[in-house]
């Protein structure tokens, strides 16, 4: 076995130390080494042997073990009976190829063997995940299982993130300081208020500038994201699944596989992190190519008032507009005409369509949109035909059944039995309909979540039997798309990603919000996963009014749709939301392939965000409070090439907001059709004056290099 592993990829260098008996440490992960000898890579990086909980240096591997004298957070927590409850794993071999190694240990006397793979993957994105084998007799209760990936001391400060319903991932930062942060998602589900990722950075990190290093635990259930700093010079960030008492006994021979742990490093700001989540992410084969359609959501439009001439009139509406996709929301199954009743009765209720779906599937299909179908297959009303056949289904601790949320309990999918019907009934309907995507919903927490009958736990159970119902369903429905919707944007992460093509940022499409929903969202998630939607000038779930041109820029940095009841639309907001329409799709090109950039905007009152190509770019500059000063600044425009002189000038339908020339007597010099040449450089450090915008008003950028722009 070689004492060092060097990976590099994209700019990225990882070095592990493999000289045993002991677990591989990583010595190194960051900017690309080159050709550098690892020896003294090691050597100039290993710490002053002064000997406190174990004579000598104490060697911290990505699954940290007291055995070694480490008495931080341990990497993996278990027993086997009371014993066994630390371990000593001895490297038995390491595989490895250019881009990935593989580990592999034992401890003879705990009975156990640990497989750890470690893969550096399109754009630099780091990835690591352990396997634990019980190789004894008896049955290992695992307790965790956590992967950790170091970072250095100069990263001090920590960046991560929390929310609720209809705020999802507000950023937070604190001071990376001695001891443990430990984020616990214990909703079994991603959550609105997850970590997602938590990144440790030097001080002052922005946008644009310092380097941070990022982790996303990957996993749809309970997760568990760590950062931890120590008194031995040892900093670290990890991730792992958060277990429930009892939920993994392994038996003689049964393994436990922890959720891939994803890292990312970036050398110039969250933008330069950032921008390797989306390349690896793009770079997978199942990874959306085609153009994302518009799409007509019909919830925030008719709610559960379903009937075929009003859904008629809303698929014309949107069809004029110039709609791709037509999406049928909650209350077309059962008895479900409020969100009390027949969730589970997953057929089409002929008391609302007594002819089924097809009628209005084929007006749909003869306007030239796609059809897509609201389904929440995970849970079931206590009001509906399943629930009362099959109570047994239901999870709950023992016989009780957990309190009651939306009126709604969970179909536990661990029951072969449950999981055969929710397959069967999703099959069916994408085989006798003309369905192009799912919007697969998930509306509660998983509060009290065992099986029933013998009462254990089940979150872990649940959360692998999801993923093996869309891994079904894929299979034998390749061209439907999926989106992981969860009461909003409650379940966003890489490993429902695996298996969905958009995620629902949250329910609040109200513009004001979204624009922090969706930058920080898309720290992870490139726009083109991102469902965004126009709806109507006054907020669903805000009661904000909004102009069609702001809500309509916020939804235009994503996979546009509407949500809006168009059949009752003026003719001419019709119109202005037809070039919205038509904007999007000149541009979603651009958008959904290009470098996602924000500035470091000093006046507080405004942001810029930008999607940057080789030919092409386009930014947005909004204000979401009253400015500073008066006039503004000046905002420079991050990422053009800057030995390129560029066209700048405002973008329509976004180029004359509310409360710029009209307010203020005058248009800013620049801001006219004719716009200003600059070069790349110039753009990127003397930069634009701001304009004055009212509160929740958006100016649109276009920018293309002189060569093309004519």
């Amino acid at each position: 076995m070689a004492d060092f592993v060097h990976l590099s990829s994209d700019g990225v260098s990882v070095v592990l130390d493999c000289r045993g008996p002991a677990l591989p440490s990583i010595v190194h992960w960051g900017a690309a080494l080159g050709e550098v000898d690892l020896a003294a890579v090691a050597l100039a990086a290993a710490p002053q042997p002064i000997g406190f909980s174990a004579d000598g240096a104490v060697r911290v591997s990505m699954i940290p073990e007291q055995s070694a004298g480490w008495l931080g957070h341990p990497g993996l927590a278990g027993h086997r009976d009371g014993r066994a409850w630390s371990s000593a794993f001895q490297v038995t071999g390491i595989d490895r190829s250019a881009v990935a190694v593989q580990i592999h240990g034992r401890d003879r006397e705990a009975g156990l063997a640990l497989t750890v793979d470690l893969e550096l993957l399109a754009g630099g994105v780091l990835r690591a995940r352990a396997r634990l084998t019980n190789v004894a007799p008896g049955t290992y209760w695992l307790e965790h299982l956590t992967v950790f990936l170091p970072v250095p001391a100069d990263a001090t400060e920590l960046l991560d993130f929390t929310g609720h319903h209809l705020r999802e991932r507000a950023p937070q930062r604190t001071a990376f300081t001695h001891g443990l942060r430990l984020r616990e998602n214990r909703t079994g589900r991603t959550g609105y208020d997850s970590a997602y990722v938590l990144c440790a950075g030097t001080a002052g990190f922005a946008n644009r500038s310092g380097q941070v290093w990022g982790v996303h635990t990957a996993f749809s259930g309970g997760a568990r994201t760590v950062a931890e700093r120590n008194y031995h010079g040892h900093s670290a960030l990890g991730g792992g699944e958060l277990l429930l008492p009892g939920e993994v006994g392994l038996g003689a021979g049964e393994s436990y596989t922890s959720p891939w742990v994803y890292g990312a490093f970036g050398a110039a700001g969250l933008d330069s992190m950032s921008e390797r989540f989306h390349t690896y992410l793009r770079s997978r084969p199942h990874h959306p190519t085609r153009p994302r359609p518009v799409v007509v959501n019909t919830w925030e439009a008719v709610y559960f008032d379903h009937d075929l001439p009003r859904l008629t009139a809303l698929a014309r509406a949107a069809a004029a507009v110039g709609a791709e996709r037509f999406v049928l929301d909650d209350g077309w199954f059962g008895s479900r005409r409020d969100d009390t009743s027949g969730l589970g009765d997953w057929t089409v209720s002929a008391q609302v369509w007594p002819d089924g779906l097809g009628p209005l599937i084929r007006i749909v299909r003869d306007l030239g949109m796609e059809f897509g179908l609201w389904v929440e297959p995970e849970m079931v009303n206590p009001d509906s035909d399943l629930a009362r056949a099959h109570p047994d289904w239901i999870m709950g601790v023992g016989h009780r059944l957990p309190p009651a949320a939306r009126s709604q309990q969970v179909v536990d999918l661990h029951n072969p039995a449950a999981y055969a019907y929710v397959l069967g009934r999703l099959d069916a309907l994408l085989t006798e309909n003309d369905i192009a995507c799912l919007k697969w919903d998930h509306n509660r927490d998983l509060v009290e979540a065992g099986h029933p009958g013998s009462g254990r736990a089940g979150v872990h159970d649940q959360t692998l039997a999801v993923y093996r119902l869309l891994d079904e369903l894929r299979a034998r429905h390749p061209g439907v798309e999926i989106e992981s919707c969860s009461s909003g944007g409650g379940r966003v992460d890489l490993e429902i990603l695996e298996r969905t093509d958009r995620i629902w940022a949250s329910d609040c499409i109200d513009a004001h919000e979204r624009v922090m929903i969706q930058r920080w969202t898309s720290l992870l998630v490139p726009l083109e996963l991102i469902g965004s939607h126009v709806g109507a000038a006054t907020s669903h779930t805000t009661r904000r009014t909004l102009p069609l041109s702001t809500r309509a820029a916020a939804a235009l940095f994503g996979h546009f749709g509407i949500e809006w009841d168009l059949s009752v639309v003026s003719d001419d907001e019709i119109a202005d939301l037809a070039a919205w329409v038509a904007l999007y799709k000149e541009v979603r090109g651009l958008l959904h392939t290009g470098t996602l950039v924000h500035g470091d905007v000093t006046d507080p009152a405004y942001t810029l965000t930008g999607v940057v190509g080789e030919s092409d770019a386009l930014f947005a500059v909004t204000a979401t409070a009253t400015s500073v000063s008066y006039p503004p600044g000046v905002v420079t425009l991050p990422g053009l090439d800057p030995d390129r002189v560029h066209h700048v000038r405002p973008q329509p339908p976004g180029d004359v907001p509310d409360g710029n020339a009209a307010a203020w007597g005058a248009a800013l010099p620049w801001c006219t059709p004719h716009g200003v040449r600059l070069s790349g450089r110039a753009l990127g450090s003397s930069g634009l004056r701001l304009p004055v915008l009212y509160p929740d008003r958006v100016l649109l950028v276009r920018v293309t290099p002189t060569e093309v722009a004519e």
